[in-house]
């Protein structure tokens, strides 16, 4: 038998020299466990903040056991041997990686709490849910605590200040606390009520992309991206590398959001009658710029990038327009200006710019 160095009973380090002895079995399967929650989050597709965990320290176990050792038989009536955290980013995916838990593992619903069933004044911080499990071939239960990020950082806040009850910090400070804690409690509701309103709201405008109603389509990020998804420039682009025979290299277009808003678009209807208006006078200039050369490739931003361009040269602006345009695309640049009065002069003899 090992130096009793923590003065414990006979009954309470024959637990501790049993925790001795599977100390790195209990190291083994915390990897496990933690491996096992990233891959079942991963394959259901949630994002979590991070996985953490620990196994009990013997000083730590040592303690629990002086405190209150009679009540244990054995090791194997300490859920917390080892502990597993998740915290996730909002509050509503705590239920599911709650799910997820119970999908992978036996769940002792008798000892597992749910701390947010708490209502007292204090309690944020503390709004963890706690499921004690089991797997199978491992005769140890083992905790594992779900909570957000905003309830993680409260606290810990709370643990580095020592604040654990009313009666530990002077009143004054006490109402700020519970002020904060209030505050970080509703900002994690809304957090996930606008996550929510979000997803409610590109839901709509993919149904609204979908069916073609463009003209009631705000321009935005969401709404161009869908938008894109319906590949409104592949018609002009096929049409212009049919020039060289050319293929097409597919690229990100989001770029252009910017671009269309620079342009004046406010809703994607404005950009269909855009590219409308402007895919004949878009092709002529694509014919200028690559049909005397043995180009086999072809960006797919040509199509947009002309269709911007032809807009804006049939508008009358002309230098000036297209020097703005290449600022916005390419960033400022002293050869902006220089690619835009070459463009003007090289599509002045284009019919398009004839026409009255």
């Amino acid at each position: 038998m090992l130096e009793n160095k923590y003065k414990l009973d006979a009954h309470c380090q024959a637990i501790l020299e049993e925790y001795r002895a599977h100390h790195q079995e209990f190291e083994e399967k915390t990897e496990k466990i933690r491996l096992m929650l990233k891959g079942v989050f991963e394959k259901a597709g949630l994002l979590v903040a991070t996985i953490e965990s620990r196994v009990k320290t013997e000083e730590s176990l040592a303690g629990k056991l002086e405190l209150k050792g009679a009540k244990y038989a054995s090791l194997r009536d300490i859920t917390d041997i080892i502990g597993m955290r998740v915290v996730t980013f909002y509050s509503d995916d705590v239920d599911k990686v709650a799910s997820a838990v119970d999908r992978l593992f036996d769940v002792d619903w008798e000892n597992s709490v749910d701390k947010r069933k708490l209502h007292e004044i204090d309690s944020f911080g503390y709004m963890s849910l706690h499921y004690i499990c089991s797997m199978e071939g491992f005769p140890y239960r083992f905790e594992i605590q779900m909570r957000t990020v905003l309830q993680h950082a409260w606290a810990n806040m709370n643990h580095d200040t020592g604040y654990k009850s009313g009666v530990e910090v002077p009143r004054e400070y006490l109402r700020n606390l519970n002020r904060l804690a209030g505050m970080l409690e509703l900002a994690d509701e809304q957090f996930s009520r606008i996550r929510n309103e979000l997803t409610d709201y590109r839901r709509r405008v993919q149904a609204l992309v979908a069916s073609g109603n463009l003209g009631e389509v705000p321009l935005d990020g969401d709404t161009f991206r869908s938008y894109l998804s319906l590949n409104p420039f592949q018609h002009l682009n096929k049409r212009i590398a049919a020039v060289n025979q050319a293929e097409i290299q597919e690229v990100n277009l989001m770029n252009f959001l910017s671009v269309f808003k620079f342009m004046g678009c406010k809703t994607l209807g404005d950009i269909e009658k855009m590219v409308k208006e402007n895919a004949d006078a878009a092709y002529q200039i694509a014919c200028y710029q690559i049909g005397l050369t043995d180009l086999d490739i072809i960006s797919s931003s040509l199509g947009p990038q002309d269709v911007c361009i032809a807009a804006i040269l049939r508008s009358g602006v002309g230098k000036v327009g297209l020097k703005l345009l290449f600022d916005e695309l390419n960033g400022p640049s002293e050869m902006n200006e220089a690619m835009a009065e070459l463009l003007v002069e090289q599509t002045k003899d284009l019919s398009f710019m004839n026409k009255s």
